[in-house]
């Protein structure tokens, strides 16, 4: 065998790469082939802060390549078409491509497989690369998958995860390959990070060195920031959640146990959407909502979305998002239950909002982590509602959180900050914040009179 191709998704980097080693082994050149993917950016997936980190990516990977005698070709259009051109053009005898968990990438390795058999190429499905434990390598014994986290987490742990690969030392690409240039986009969040593996591994390096040990006790802590912001690598497949694991576990302690959960927990999301691609869109428990819509809540919605809604901590998670692309994992779920349970709107409105910014905006884990609050997915609590200001009194209880995102409430000192509608008349006077949109107890009435009639 002369030549491979190896298609590039997501898994934009070299070390620890099966469908590259493989390839490597089996051919004497390979191409390293990414394609724009015009059915993803039809569907809404191409966001500008994630095209940014994309482009950040790229970069990176071809200019690995690049110290290893090769080179990234990059093609934009139909994937499919894409790829068997590029084989046809390099003579390649197989495709190598790790799997993922949702329906487009299952539709895709359908389509790809029987499109490259038409041409003598085979197909190579690589498990393992993009997930630490691959979606359907654990199941109960009644079912395809796991839809309780615990009893999954223990089947997840007991798992031999494989040794982790090295980066090649040489990459020969075959002349005559035909390559675009690499893309530069802008993002749209100006605190956006940046991207690419270069820029992962030194994340994780300090991480593991200066971050995780406190992890266990600090990764709520909103104003502390002590979480890994690793979750834009693991999407991106700058990482690998391999190598994180393994990395984390030979740090120990109980924060790599807790961060090692996380990790898990993402896997978990994959297997439950490989299993029930559906859930992408639609409720995997449904509870019979009648949710508020864009029409018929269209203010209260816009307020949400703009860090506008009278709660400071909730607000502050908001302008976070739109400032960096990212948003602390406690904001993430204080800001959806105040969209779902308090006003009471579709989380759908707000997974669509997060995908729009969020650089690690990830199917599986967005919309199932919001049906998680919404109390539409695998939460046995389905009812169960996070008070912002409790909950800001928790994980902010100085507000330095909420004065480091609405400078409006930068002069009020102490906890609160987080309860400014209960100011003296001439300092409330003086606020130029809104008040609340609607008060707790009668959120929290709305949402229970519409779960009991639903």
């Amino acid at each position: 065998m002369n030549v491979s191709v190896v298609l590039f998704t997501s898994d934009l980097r070299l070390h620890d790469h099966p469908p590259l080693r493989a390839a490597l082994d089996g051919a004497r050149e390979v191409v390293p082939l990414f394609v724009r993917d015009r059915a993803v950016d039809g569907a809404g997936f191409a966001t500008p802060n994630r095209l940014a980190f994309l482009s950040d990516c790229l970069r990176d990977l071809d200019a690995g390549l690049r110290e290893r005698g090769g080179r990234l070709v990059v093609r934009s259009g139909d994937l499919v078409a894409q790829v068997c051109r590029v084989a046809a053009e390099a003579g390649a005898d197989e495709v190598h491509l790790s799997a993922d968990a949702s329906a487009y990438a299952h539709r895709r390795e359908e389509r790809l497989r029987h499109a490259l058999e038409a041409e003598g190429v085979r197909l190579h499905v690589h498990d393992a690369v993009t997930s630490a434990v691959a979606p359907g390598a654990v199941t109960p014994s009644a079912s395809d998958h796991f839809a309780v986290f615990t009893p999954y987490f223990r089947h997840w742990s007991d798992q031999r995860l494989r040794e982790p690969l090295a980066a090649p030392r040489v990459v020969r690409v075959p002349h005559g390959v035909g390559s675009e240039d690499l893309p530069a986009y802008r993002g749209v969040s100006e605190g956006l990070a940046a991207g690419g593996e270069t820029e992962g591994r030194r994340r994780l390096t300090s991480w593991l060195e200066h971050g995780i040990d406190a992890y266990e006790d600090r990764h709520d802590d909103l104003a502390g920031d002590a979480t890994s912001r690793l979750s834009p690598h693991l999407h991106f497949g700058t990482l690998s959640p391999v190598d994180l694991v393994q990395r984390a576990r030979a740090a120990g302690g109980r924060g790599a146990d807790a961060f090692v959960r996380q990790v898990a927990w993402r896997d978990f999301h994959r297997q439950l959407l490989a299993a029930r691609p559906a859930a992408s869109g639609t409720d995997y428990r449904t509870r019979h909502d009648r949710w508020r819509t864009e029409r018929t809540a269209r203010e209260d919605i816009e307020a949400w979305r703009e860090g506008r809604t009278g709660y400071p901590v909730v607000d502050a998670a908001m302008r976070q998002l739109r400032h960096e692309g990212w948003m602390h994992n406690r904001g993430r779920l204080l800001t959806a239950s105040f969209l779902t349970k308090t006003l009471y709107v579709d989380w759908r409105i707000g997974a669509r909002h997060f995908l729009d910014l969020l650089v690690d905006g990830d199917v599986a884990n967005n919309q199932l982590n919001w049906q998680w609050v919404a109390g539409t997915g695998t939460d046995n609590r389905p009812n169960r509602v996070l008070n912002p200001v409790t909950q800001a009194r928790r994980y902010d209880p100085d507000g330095a959180y909420v004065r480091r995102w609405v400078p409006e409430l930068a002069g009020i000192e102490g906890p609160a900050v987080h309860e400014p509608w209960k100011l003296p008349g001439r300092d409330r006077a003086a606020v130029d914040y809104p008040d609340p949109l609607v008060e707790l107890s009668e959120g929290l009435a709305r949402f229970k009179r519409a779960r009991s009639h639903g």
